[in-house]
């Protein structure tokens, strides 16, 4: 079952390759989501200071009933912090919210404040807050560091400075848009990519070619698309809150052909609909 099975970072840290994602579950939601999904068997929990909902999420891992050991907990530094004082500050107080000793995963959320997404450079700020990270690394409060929303050049840029590498880059993928030269480049960096929205925010559903592809597998249009990214070699991080979603989110042990998965490639997916406001989905 894929809920058992991991994948192995550059450091040796085993991860699992699907975890559930929590933006947009409200804090006051999160806790209860975590502990059914992690009754359900997810072991990989995902959030983000700018998420909101922490506190919430770090209390569903420490009330879930399964030793702290055996999950794997990630958050991400908000994109605004771009310096390494607030950095520092901001890695704490993460661990403080979620009521844990470490998080087994922290990444830097984007290379620009949201408010300037894709905008100016931030090389000096990223850099600062990746040196944060890394000191916060040699103290056991992260297990392992990483970035999202990195593209090559700002990749690159934290290469070029640091001492311990990403280990993981969270981008954007899914049935629809798939940055192949960017898998590639994270690939031969020893980066393994994680999936987020691999349901593309749900537009994915309004597709009729995927919903037919779905049918002749007889799975649905969500299994079909996180088997996909799966196959890409990514961790898939669907968002939901509801327990029969996450059940089903997880039956993915079919195959996609290799001709279906070159059809699922082709298809572009640019126009994200009422999501399109946030800079992740705009291309601006």
């Amino acid at each position: 079952m894929i809920l058992d099975e991991t994948y192995t970072l550059a450091n040796g840290l085993p991860i699992p390759k699907l975890g559930l994602g929590t933006w947009f579950i409200p804090a006051d939601a999160a806790a209860q989501a975590v502990r059914d999904a992690i009754g359900i068997g997810y072991r990989n929990i995902d959030t983000a200071q700018a998420y909101g909902n922490e506190h919430g999420v770090g209390e569903g891992v420490r009330s879930s009933g399964v030793p702290r050991g055996e999950l794997f907990v990630s958050s991400k530094l908000a994109a605004e912090i771009k310096d390494y004082e607030d950095a520092v500050a901001a890695i704490d107080g993460s661990l403080t919210v979620m009521g844990l000793d470490y998080l087994d995963l922290m990444l830097i959320h984007s290379p620009q404040p949201w408010n300037d997404w894709r905008g100016g450079s931030y090389a000096e700020g990223n850099r600062q807050a990746w040196r944060a990270l890394e000191e916060a690394h040699a103290a056991g409060k992260l297990r392992s560091i990483g970035v999202s929303n990195f593209e090559q050049h700002d990749l690159e840029n934290i290469l070029s400075a640091a001492t311990v590498g990403p280990q993981v880059n969270q981008i954007l993928v899914h049935v629809g848009n798939t940055p192949d030269a960017l898998l590639d480049f994270c690939t031969e960096n020893n980066m393994l990519v994680e999936a987020y929205s691999p349901i593309a925010h749900g537009e994915i559903l309004k597709n009729e070619a995927v919903a037919a592809m779905a049918a002749r597998y007889e799975v649905s249009v969500p299994q079909l698309c996180i088997r996909y990214v799966l196959q890409l070699g990514t961790v898939p991080l669907p968002k939901t809150a509801n327990p029969e979603h996450m059940r089903s989110n997880a039956e993915v042990e079919f195959v996609i052909s290799g001709e279906d998965m070159e059809a699922l490639h082709g298809i572009q997916v640019t126009d994200y609909g009422k999501s399109s406001r946030f800079p992740v989905f705009s291309g601006k």
